[in-house]
């Protein structure tokens, strides 16, 4: 939830705030816990103090006000509305020259499975995600970064005008794979694709239509994962950990 009023977001959470707090506290501008919350935030409280920023003791109504949730167990940040910083061409070449691996995201709408997929980035260490700036890219939010467990402090999120030109790009000097539950090819073949001597871009596309087809014609390979046959392919955020996976698999 973002108060363009204020220009602020509420970040609620115990491990969404708790790793806020431990990693960039100094983010932070206003902090409100309940009793059960307060003996996790006290060095917390004593830097807000040093800068002579709000922390406050409240009831649950209070902070369900705050974040406009009841899923704030029992503590809420207000920080200042993140900017996600443009990707420009120093970051892409530097990926370029240590062979990164990097998540690219082509259109994906939904705050919750943003924060799940940069949830599972941090837990398999990939650092950079890329999104589109394009309508239905979700942005980030009290939702996603409560989704997100904490992951929020360690993933570097960077916005591209689109995905599709962001692999037109860097042809040849990426390995472009996108995940397309029609593709015939598995993905065990992941670590074939994935070129030793290139940085990847791997692509997931939009919850609803997958990856656009400007998207799919720059891809160098394009990879499903393989199922029953019952449903016709897994939500975006559980696909991007199987992803995720590969990715740091060597």
């Amino acid at each position: 939830m973002k108060n363009k009023q204020s220009g602020e977001l509420a970040v609620c959470g115990f491990e969404a705030v708790k790793a806020l707090a431990d990693k960039h506290g100094e983010k932070i501008e206003r902090l409100f816990f309940n009793q059960d919350k307060a003996r996790f935030f006290s060095e917390t409280c004593k830097s807000l103090a040093s800068r002579r920023k709000i922390y406050r003791l409240v009831e649950d109504s209070e902070l369900e006000k705050l974040c406009k949730s009841v899923h704030h167990q029992g503590v809420v940040a207000m920080i200042a509305n993140p900017e996600i910083p443009a990707l420009d061409r120093q970051t892409v070449s530097s990926w370029e020259v240590s062979r990164e691996r990097v998540l690219v995201l082509d259109r994906v709408g939904n705050a919750n499975n943003l924060g799940a997929i940069v949830r599972s980035a941090a837990f398999f260490g990939i650092s950079s995600l890329v999104i589109s700036r394009e309508d239905d890219q979700a942005e980030l939010s009290t939702s996603s970064w409560r989704v997100a467990q904490g992951g929020m402090e360690y993933v570097n999120i960077y916005s591209a005008g689109s995905a599709a030109a962001l692999l037109e790009d860097t042809a040849g000097r990426f390995v472009r794979i996108g995940a397309d539950h029609r593709s015939s090819v598995d993905i065990s073949a992941f670590s074939r694709l994935a070129c030793a001597n290139k940085g990847v871009l791997v692509v997931l596309g939009n919850e609803e239509s997958g990856l656009s087809p400007r998207v799919k014609a720059a891809c160098d390979h394009l990879v499903k994962i393989p199922g029953s046959g019952s449903i016709e392919s897994l939500n975006v955020a559980q696909a991007a950990t199987l992803f995720l996976y590969e990715m740091v698999r060597p």
